[in-house]
Formats: C-alpha cells, structure tokens, sequence
C-alpha cells in the first residue's frame, strides 16, 4: 500500500512539473509582448528608458531559459509574481477568486454525484422496460447540452420566471446555487453512464440470480452488491469531471457574473497577464491532481482486488 501511495505521489509530481513546464512553454509563444502592450500606451508618457527597466523588473528581458528557471525557483518558493495588468501580486488575486470558484466545484460536484445517483437508481430499479430503456438515453442527452445554454435557461426559468432561487444581490454559498445545479446536470452525465454500464455487468453474473432466488429485494441488491462492484469505474471517472467543472468555471462564471477563477483567467487572456494565467493553470491542475490522487488512494480501499493484486506483486 505505501509503495502504491508513492508511486502515485511521485507520478503526481511529474505531472505538476509537466504542466509548469508545458504551459510555461506555451505563454512564451503567445504573440505580443504584455509588458509592452501595457506600459507603450502614448497616454502613460513613459520614456524608453522606463520602459526598458520596467521589462526588467518582469524578467522579460531575459532569455527563455532564464525566465524558465526563475519563474519555477520563484514558484518552488511559494512566490507567484505580479500582474502586469493590476501590479497586484498574482497571490493575492487567486486568494480572492478561489473561494467562488471552489464553492461553485462542490456544488456542481455534490449535485452531480445525488443527480447521478436518483438518475440511475431509477434507470435500474424501474420495473416497466420502455420506461428503463427511455430513462438510459437521457444521460446522453444529457451530456451533449451546451452548458452556457442550459446556464441561461436555468437564469430565465429558475430565477426571473419561477422566482426559486435568486442570482441578483446574493453573494456567498447562495450565489453558487443555481449556477452549480446547472453545471451539474451535464457533469452527472458520465458519472450516471458509467454507473449503469458497470451496474449491469455486475447484475448479469450469476450470484445476482442466486440473490433474487433467496428473495432479496431490489433495491438491496442494488446498493448491497451491486453497487459495491460498480463504484470502482465510477470513482475513476469522477475524477475526469473534476476536471470538466474547472473548464465549465469559466463559461458559467462569465454567464452569472462570478468573480471566481473563471472570470479572472478570461479577463487575463483578454490582457495577456502571463503571471496571473501560469499561477491559475497551476492552481488548477494541482486541485485536479489531488482529486485524482486521493481517488487513487481510495481504490485500494474500496476495490479488493487491487489490494490482492498489491499483496501479490509485494509477496
């Protein structure tokens, strides 16, 4: 167990330095240069002495591999630099952006884990077959709505029509409710798809047959043995929409006019702030990999036959 728990940590690290590396690599071939977007303005009266010191003190002077090694020495130590755009430091912009975003994640998250879950009890436990069938091709559906689409539905229907839950004037926890419902529902999509098709591998085998001829109802063979069998798949998969909520921050942000993560990464892009997109991507790809690493963690514990395979490789 431990040697499982530090290779994935160290695949983890891999991937973390990978990520840096990459779109390190990827902001320096971006076209223009920031500094000089920002400070040439004619309105800003600066000389091309200032200029030329104010791209120094960004380091963007220097050559790539340069910039390269201080930025990652500079990052190692907990320091993410300044926003060319703002010269507020890039720390304390993600200190206050990250709080909306991760409030908008464990909603989204939380709602599409209970989605998934009705969804597909439903679909399994359903006794007329049309009805079961009808009910697996709505995932599917699902899955394939544009989310700023459904978003501005929900604002329409749920908000302004139906008057349920309001997006004006609230803030905190109650501002993450609508807007996490509805990036939810195409979230819960692939969880629900990947549920039924391991649910209905495990209620083929023959101890299921062996279980509704002792008399066992369905909904206890449900969550008794076949969900047990059928959460492995479906706690890899869980870790891939972890990942579509982080892309889906940024649309959703934007249509409901969240300052989050989201938000400032567009308004980043719009103004090249290499600092501020290099610290998000970070920030992002760290919360994905601990997500996925602490599933990692999770399966040998829920999965016997990876700690048999484990015991095994160690013997």
């Amino acid at each position: 167990m431990t040697r499982y728990i530090l290779s994935r940590a160290l695949q983890a690290l891999l991937v973390l330095w990978g990520a840096f590396t990459l779109s390190f690599v990827l902001l320096q071939v971006m076209p223009g240069d920031a500094v000089l977007i920002k400070f040439q303005d004619p309105e800003l009266g600066l000389s091309p002495q200032q200029i030329s010191d104010i791209r120094a003190s960004y380091g963007a002077d220097e050559s790539a591999f340069v910039q390269y090694a201080h930025v990652l020495g500079r990052t190692l130590a907990g320091q993410l630099g300044y926003s060319i755009e703002t010269g507020v430091p890039v720390s304390r912009m993600l200190h206050a952006a990250y709080p909306t975003t991760l409030r908008l994640a464990v909603v989204s998250f939380g709602g599409a884990i209970m989605l998934a879950a009705g969804f597909a009890t439903a679909a399994l436990l359903v006794p007329l077959r049309p009805l079961r069938a009808a009910l697996r091709l709505v995932p599917g559906l699902a899955s394939g709505i544009p989310v700023f689409w459904l978003e501005i539905v929900a604002i329409q229907l749920v908000s302004f029509h139906w008057k349920l839950v309001p997006v004006v004037g609230v803030s905190g926890w109650a501002a993450a409710v609508l807007p996490g419902l509805a990036l939810a529902i195409p979230i819960s999509a692939p969880l629900t798809q990947v549920f039924l098709s391991a649910a209905e591998r495990v209620m083929a085998q023959p101890f299921i047959d062996v279980l509704r001829a002792r008399g066992a109802s369905p909904l206890r063979i449900l969550y008794a043995h076949v969900l047990p069998n059928a959460l492995p798949p479906t706690l890899t998969i869980s870790g891939l929409v972890f990942g579509e909520i982080l892309a889906g921050a940024v649309v959703t942000e934007t249509v409901f006019g969240l300052d989050g993560l989201g938000q400032l990464a567009q308004q980043a892009v719009a103004n090249q702030d290499v600092a501020v997109l290099q610290a998000i991507i970070l920030i992002s790809v760290a919360g994905f990999v601990v997500i996925n690493f602490t599933i990692d963690a999770l399966h040998p514990l829920i999965d016997p036959r990876i700690r048999r395979t484990q015991a095994g490789g160690a013997a």
